[in-house]
């Protein structure tokens, strides 16, 4: 029987099955049909991926693509489709008043997944420029956890994002009213650790299963010590359950932080990329671009797999459905190059490390469909442009920003 697609000769590395080495990937109807070595059956379309890398699709788990709603947000579905990416989690953009808006102009036609955190602000995330919990009367717990329970294929958790610009005065009431939120619907917490309040105050406080994003940011409160030791309540709070997320950003990933953790055996337990207006120019670019950050510094390319697909599919309590190609599951595919070279790579604060690998997108196949990095150049350079105008209109510069610089991937 003929299959509807078949990928031919790539190294697949699926760390939720164990599985590396060289596979054809039967789909049909969809779905992943199954895995063999030389698949001799008709198919449709066939494409050899001979050399190449074959993955689950990758799952970013922060970042901000409420566009037009919000200054951060960012118009993804192509840039999703473009580098990899088949599931994008929107880090608490929307707070309960604005999530029915999200839900229908960004979550319904997108061809990516689309899933979400809700604030604990009932705002959400709206303006760069304001601290969303600098008044506390914009928590609604009991708001907050309503919508959750009436949507929850979309809604993964609850965010809240605790730094002195973000909450002011209030401390760590806002984070513990995103738990008082999250256990009246039996759900995860990502809180966002930031200069201003501190992080031992903040591990105590969380559950095993819940979150802590930007786990290798440098502005101050971080993971580090004052003699650059990983802080014993973080091994703790490991030990309980807490997922460390790399989540990039403008401001939020420290290569000095990253690399003495590195020496001491901490990692993130996921790597996704805060993307949003003010980091997608410079310096994060995409998934892939983060990742190889990563890679270059000495992380296998299978952990570099395991961090962007089956770990972010557990935060989010999707183990199983999302990050594998185990037979029987959704069509959700990524095939990418890892090319020798000489390549630069940029943290949130301007510091450059050199790289002599890249991992580079060639293909992404969502729920059966093919899509390759050439063919949406038009679209990836309407959601520059999008973004390139929302920073004018907010008019100033946001965290380690210094200039609007050509973005280098896929449009070159």
């Amino acid at each position: 029987m003929a299959c509807d697609l078949l990928l031919k000769g790539a190294t697949v590395v699926d760390p939720s099955q164990n599985m590396h080495g060289i596979f054809d990937v039967a789909i049909t109807d969809r779905k992943i049909e199954r895995i063999e070595s030389d698949i001799q059956d008709e198919a449709q379309q066939i494409i050899d991926v001979a050399g190449k890398y074959l993955t689950p699709g990758w799952i970013d788990l922060h970042a901000h693509v409420y566009a037009g709603a919000t200054t951060f947000g960012i118009k993804a579905d192509a840039l999703c489709l473009a580098t990899g990416v088949t599931t994008i989690v929107d880090a608490g953009s929307p707070g309960w008043t604005n999530l029915r808006g999200f839900l229908e102009y960004i979550v319904e036609p997108s061809r990516t997944r689309v899933l979400t955190f809700v604030h604990i602000s009932s705002i959400g995330l709206l303006n760069s420029m304001r601290g969303e919990m600098e008044d506390i009367r914009n928590a609604d717990p009991e708001h907050t956890a309503r919508v959750i329970a009436m949507w929850p294929e979309t809604c993964t958790g609850v965010k809240v994002r605790q730094g002195a610009l973000q909450v002011g005065d209030n401390g760590v009431e806002p984070l513990n009213l995103a738990i008082q939120a999250a256990e009246m619907v039996d759900t995860r917490v990502m809180v966002h650790i930031d200069k201003g309040v501190s992080l031992p105050s903040i591990l105590e406080r969380l559950r095993p299963g819940d979150i802590v994003t930007h786990c290798y940011q440098g502005k101050g409160d971080h993971i580090l010590d004052g003699h650059d030791e990983v802080i014993p309540e973080v091994y703790e709070a490991r030990r309980r359950g807490i997922i460390f997320d790399l989540g990039h950003g403008a401001g939020s990933f420290h290569y000095g932080i990253a690399l003495k953790a590195f020496e001491r055996g901490f990692y993130s337990d996921v790597i996704s990329t805060d993307l949003h207006v003010y980091s997608i120019f410079d310096p994060v670019y995409s998934l892939p671009e983060t990742a190889s950050k990563l890679l270059n510094m000495g992380l296998e390319f299978e952990e570099v797999v395991r961090q962007t697909t089956v770990n972010p599919a557990r935060a989010i309590g999707q183990e199983g459905q999302l990050g594998t190609i185990k037979p029987g599951s959704e069509a959700d595919v990524a095939v990418f190059d890892i090319p020798d070279g000489d390549f630069i790579f940029t943290d949130s604060h301007g510091r450059q490390e050199s790289g002599n690998r890249k991992i580079e997108p060639y293909l992404t196949v969502r729920k059966g469909d093919v899509f390759y990095p050439e063919t949406l150049k038009t679209e990836v350079k309407e959601t520059l442009r999008r973004a390139a105008e929302m920073i004018e209109i907010t008019g100033v510069p946001y965290g380690a920003i210094r200039e609007i610089k050509p973005y280098k991937p896929i449009v070159e």
